[in-house]
């Protein structure tokens, strides 16, 4: 008999806009409008790869001389409000699923943990930072085996004492 769990529920992803884009280097010095443009177009192309499977929502404060109050990019969609935290937590308390902050921003989760009746994932804004994903020393996806990564620097020192804690000798 199939057993429904949480894994198996469509996550939504709530993502603080500006807090992402003025925290990530590759985005932070530019314009409000190429910052925007930066991150929904690369989590048009990454997000799900980024983030998972769900619904992706960046929030970013209010576009109002724009006359804008949303926008989808194929599965993004942004949304401006004119204050982007009360937006966010609006959108995590009415969720009927599961639901990720991302964010950086500690007085945005405090709040949520104090004002949304359910539980809410966190997660740190560099997980949509441009070179999220694309680790330079890495470009295979097999799993790293210990015994061909080596040892760390210090594991000998570590298990000597460990042993002498344990009283263990050889």
């Amino acid at each position: 008999m199939y057993r429904y769990s949480r894994y198996h529920e469509r996550m939504l992803f709530l993502i603080d806009g500006y807090n992402v884009t003025m925290n990530d280097p590759a985005t932070r010095d530019l314009s409000k409008e190429g910052q925007r443009e930066a991150l929904l177009a690369r989590l048009a192309a990454r997000g799900r790869a980024l983030l998972g499977t769900g619904g992706l929502v960046v929030v970013f404060d209010a576009r109002d001389q724009l006359g804008v109050s949303s926008e989808t990019r194929g599965a993004v969609s942004a949304r401006y409000a004119p204050d982007a935290d009360t937006e966010i937590v609006r959108r995590a308390s009415r969720a009927t699923g599961a639901v990720a902050v991302v964010t950086n921003d500690m007085r945005l989760r405090a709040r949520i943990s104090q004002d949304v009746s359910r539980k809410v994932e966190y997660r740190d804004a560099s997980v949509v930072f441009e070179a999220a994903g694309r680790g330079e020393a890495r470009r295979d996806r097999r799993p790293r085996i210990a015994r061909e990564e080596g040892l760390p620097s210090g594991a000998n020192e570590i298990t000597e004492e460990l042993k002498r804690l344990w009283g263990v000798e050889e």
